[in-house]
């Protein structure tokens, strides 16, 4: 098997060697994965019917106001007649709103299906309704009740938010439990980079990747004796691979995106293919926010971002904390009592478990938990080292015997972590953040010691990926992912499937 230095790909028929088309009829100009054309469908008519069943929803509760609007006795053109009015509420208002999501690129299939994108275009084509509405209101002097616009706006945006989050949810469950509704991608590059992306978008199937083979920029002698997950090719033609594997997406991974003008040609070779084409840069763990696209005399310069560490958002954050934490401890007072009793009349003993935990840069804490195990499992420990069924700075037995029946339970449904909200009260911990370690499991060197640069919380994305399940070095990088990541909007995200991983008991024990 000969060695190649870059990826290859050969011109299709209809094109020429640089890329243009011989012929633009002879394009396409269909994409290969066409999953978005029904689900885009969806979101229209769901959109049309939010915006319609709000004004209708307006109406019935304001009529009066309405009719007063609708009706003008001194102008009796039919402009100025219900019908008119009805008209514009349920066919012109919904059909606008289309018309400016559109606009806005709300049903652009790049920001379908994962992340927060959709939903920021959603509510910026709310806010240009708003003001449309607002000047052709001024432009025509409509006696419009301002009550009966402000909730069928107001309104027609929270359901339109409703609806596509309902419609995410039901393409997640296709494409975890059919693994429909995906892009099959072909991973171009060295073999370590394309396996670092096979695990980030195989870490979340509701991203809709699925990589179905690799194809080697340096021969196969790189993945010679090596187990992969999906087939490894090398010196062949990329599209031809991509047709033969029934892919629909490439993914440049790391160096390979850096080849002289190899790229720009992979890119006008696939002109009129229907293969989408993705670059997966060296940049895995840092997010996109802080990845800014600053174009210098054509050339594309990824510009990155300091991790924000201090500022408003900060103060922000702690106050939401404190707050959270002090109004969930009085909720939960008669739960914390039924577990204490619990706890008492499996083992007697303290209810609470208090352990030195290393926090905020390298202050010491104790932390507050329920206590799980017998009251003599720091003597028991010693027997049970080499049963250690992780590794790291971790000690975990699925089956440990130190821990009672009661405490299994309160493990399994994480209600011994609750009392950590006192940690977090005292602004010793935040609600979202790394996983606190223990004081007495020696240094924190290298990157491990950057997790200290923020708060360490009762969640966060390792709880959420795995928990227990993980293995130390994948936990540190998560957690280094966060520090250098966080929002609030991310902890809001982390909050919330933090309650399914709960619900689902994974990885806890």
């Amino acid at each position: 098997m000969r060695h190649v230095d870059s990826f290859e790909i050969q011109p299709p028929t209809n094109q020429s060697p640089n890329g243009v088309p011989r012929s633009a009829w002879a394009r396409a100009g269909r994409r290969v994965s066409r999953w978005h054309r029904p689900y885009t469908l969806v979101l229209l008519l769901l959109d049309f019917g939010a915006v319609a069943l709000v004004s209708w929803i307006a109406i019935s509760l304001f009529d009066q106001a309405a009719s007063g609007f609708a009706a003008n006795k001194e102008d009796p053109s039919w402009f100025n007649t219900p019908a008119w009015f009805y008209t514009v509420a349920y066919l012109l208002l919904p059909l606008g709103w289309l018309v400016i999501l559109w606009g806005n690129r709300a049903y652009d299939r790049r920001y379908l299906g994962l992340g927060p994108d959709e939903f920021k275009r959603v509510i910026r084509a709310a806010v240009t309704v708003a003001a449309s509405v607002s000047f052709l209101a001024f432009a025509i002097k409509a006696n419009l009740s301002r009550f009966t616009v402000g909730t069928a706006l107001v309104g027609a945006t929270v359901l339109i938010l409703l609806v596509r989050f309902l419609a995410r949810l039901a393409l997640h469950v296709i494409r975890k439990q059919a693994g429909q509704a995906a892009h099959r991608m072909v991973l171009v590059g060295t073999l370590p980079e394309t396996l670092e992306v096979y695990t980030a978008v195989t870490r979340s199937p509701a991203a809709g990747l699925i990589p179905v083979a690799i194809h080697l920029t340096d021969g196969y002698a790189a993945a010679r004796g090596i187990e992969t997950p999906i087939p490894v090719y090398a010196g062949r033609d990329v599209l031809a691979l991509v047709r033969e594997v029934g892919g629909d997406t490439i993914a440049v991974c790391g160096s390979a995106s850096a080849e002289p003008g190899e790229l720009r040609r992979l890119a006008w070779q696939l002109e009129g293919s229907g293969v989408d084409l993705v670059v997966a840069p060296q940049l895995t763990d840092i997010a996109g926010p802080r990845v800014h696209i600053r174009p210098i005399e054509g050339l594309p310069l990824l510009h990155v971002e300091e991790p924000t560490l201090s500022g408003p958002a900060l103060l922000l954050k702690n106050l939401m904390d404190r707050v959270a934490a002090g109004v969930g401890l009085v909720l939960l007072i008669p739960l914390f009592i039924a577990i204490a009793v619990a706890i008492r009349l499996s083992d007697p003993g303290p209810v609470f478990f208090r352990q030195p935990r290393v926090g905020h840069e390298g202050r010491t804490f104790r932390v507050w938990k329920f206590r799980t195990m017998y009251v003599d499992a720091e003597e028991r420990l010693a027997g049970l080292v080499d049963q250690n069924e992780t590794d790291g700075m971790l000690f975990k037995i699925k089956q440990d015997p130190r821990v009672f029946p009661v405490g299994r339970f309160l493990r399994a449904s994480s209600l011994d972590e609750l009392p950590q909200l006192i940690n977090v009260l005292w602004g010793e911990m935040s609600l979202v953040g790394p996983r606190p370690l223990p004081a007495d499991d020696g240094d924190f060197l290298g990157d491990v010691r950057r997790r200290l640069l923020v708060r360490p919380g009762m969640t966060g994305l390792w709880q959420v990926s795995g928990r227990s399940d993980l293995s130390w070095d994948e936990a540190v990088r998560l957690d280094l992912y966060y520090v250098d990541n966080w929002s609030l909007t991310y902890d809001l995200s982390i909050l919330w499937r933090t309650v399914g991983v709960v619900l689902a008991r994974k990885g806890a024990y």
